[in-house]
């Protein structure tokens, strides 16, 4: 899943796999053919093993995997917090809308993620993320400092 909430666009790629050489594909296809001027594209990660530039070395050449480096902005959501992480909610609601059943084999997962990612971009709908700063400290506690006072 990949998602630019302020757009309202989003896209889903139905792999068999999911390893660093899946998602250094899924990369440069953002960056050449999604985006293909912008200067940087600024994306959040959760925490998977493959979320990281290392993965993109591991499919090209050195000189296009610093190419497609350069051309990223990287944010981490913090361990255990992919829930902050807005392309989560998006799968979240993909699975409710369009995967409420069991489908038989790839090529229609395929043909079905596309159908839902194409309404949903059509229809221009966003995500209602909720989290501020305010909610912060209440839902990420342990990242706090704890002060006991006398």
């Amino acid at each position: 899943m990949i998602t630019e909430p302020l757009g309202q666009w989003r896209k889903v790629s139905v792999r068999e796999t999911k390893t660093a050489i899946d998602l250094a594909q899924e990369i440069k296809t953002l960056l050449d053919v999604d985006y293909p001027d912008a200067e940087k594209v600024v994306i959040v990660w959760d925490n998977l093993n493959t979320h990281t530039p290392a993965s993109l070395y591991k499919a090209f050449p050195p000189e296009e995997a610093r190419r497609l480096i350069e051309r990223l902005e990287i944010h981490y959501t913090p361990k255990h917090g992919s829930w902050l992480d807005i392309a989560e909610i998006e799968l979240s609601v993909m699975t409710k809308q369009c995967l409420d059943r069991r489908i038989g084999d790839i090529e229609t997962l395929r043909r079905e993620t596309a159908a839902w990612a194409e309404q949903r971009n059509e229809a221009q709908i966003g995500v209602d993320w909720q989290f501020t700063n305010d909610k912060a400290p209440v839902k990420l506690k342990h990242l706090y400092p704890q002060v006991k006072l006398k």
